[in-house]
């Protein structure tokens, strides 16, 4: 019920969280629809190809003889769960990290903050270019995604610890120490809590940087092609020169569907780490 509440407040007060929620909800309602696809939107030559916009195909059709509105559909799906995904993974190791690291200190915390310092340090998109030269296309979206869900933990595991170390002296810490509480269950049931609204809000960013890297991949053709993925879609419209030859749409709606689905994304992590702000939300309640 207290997320509801929250979703509430900010569609109510808050019109960043409203257009970006209405952005969301336009590219997850267009991405489910790709179950409902009349044809298989991986089958190639099944509609005459080059055909620009019309009241029978809404986006057009591609070089391959595929209808772009049930391609880019199911395209939509593939880039949306690649980033759930990756940002799902990451959050399991960035809180366990995290709070871990905050709450037991000492040598462990120490080994920890090493570790996530050596992750910081490593330049992530030569390393999937090296992943991807070794593996070929056994780099598909699920191993990209465990990948990156390895490399896109580190800093919100320094943020977490930083929230955790003063949460370590708190009174209601010493009262579950002294009532012998476990420290996983301190941990876990008693410190989670408080650092979830910036779970939630480092999780859409790490979307956003999940996505953006995916797409830069899969346009450059170092993923595989045979996956529709917003990316791969790009590529394919670049492989047969689209602007070139006048087939705008191909490039078009890929791109304004992108932009939609970051602008989306950005408006609801800022205004979730806005709401964080007790002063901030007040503010804005206020007028």
């Amino acid at each position: 019920m207290a997320f509801f509440t929250v979703v509430r407040d900010l569609l109510r007060y808050n019109r960043e969280f409203l257009i970006g929620f209405v952005f969301l909800s336009i590219v997850i309602i267009y991405s489910l629809l790709s179950f409902f696809s009349p044809v298989d939107p991986l089958d190639t030559y099944v509609v005459w190809p080059d055909i620009a916009p019309s009241a029978e195909h809404w986006f057009g059709t591609t070089s391959r003889g595929q209808d772009l509105f049930w391609r880019l559909s199911l395209a939509f799906r593939n880039t949306l769960v690649f980033g759930i995904m990756v940002s799902g993974m990451s959050r399991v190791i960035s809180i366990t990290v995290g709070l871990v690291s905050g709450y037991v200190g000492g040598l462990t915390d120490r080994i920890l903050m090493i570790i996530n310092d050596v992750f910081v340090t490593l330049p992530i998109f030569p390393l999937l270019l090296v992943i991807y030269f070794i593996v070929g296309n056994a780099l598909n979206t699920y191993t990209l995604a465990i990948m990156m869900a390895l490399l896109g933990w580190p800093f919100d595991a320094r943020l977490i610890r930083s929230i955790t170390l003063g949460l370590r002296h708190r009174e209601f810490t010493r009262h579950a120490v002294f009532s012998g509480m476990s420290a996983r269950k301190i941990m876990f049931e008693e410190h989670l809590p408080y650092v979830m609204p910036i779970v939630l809000t480092t999780a859409m960013a790490n979307m956003l940087w999940a996505i953006g890297f995916e797409v830069t991949l899969a346009v450059l053709g170092f993923t595989n092609l045979s996956i529709p993925t917003i990316g791969t879609v790009i590529y394919w419209a670049n492989n047969h020169s689209s602007m070139m030859v006048g087939h705008w749409w191909w490039i078009v709606f890929p791109v304004v569907g992108l932009v939609i689905m970051f602008l989306g994304l950005y408006l609801v992590a800022v205004s979730i780490n806005e709401y964080i702000d007790p002063r901030s939300r007040l503010r804005r309640m206020g007028n």
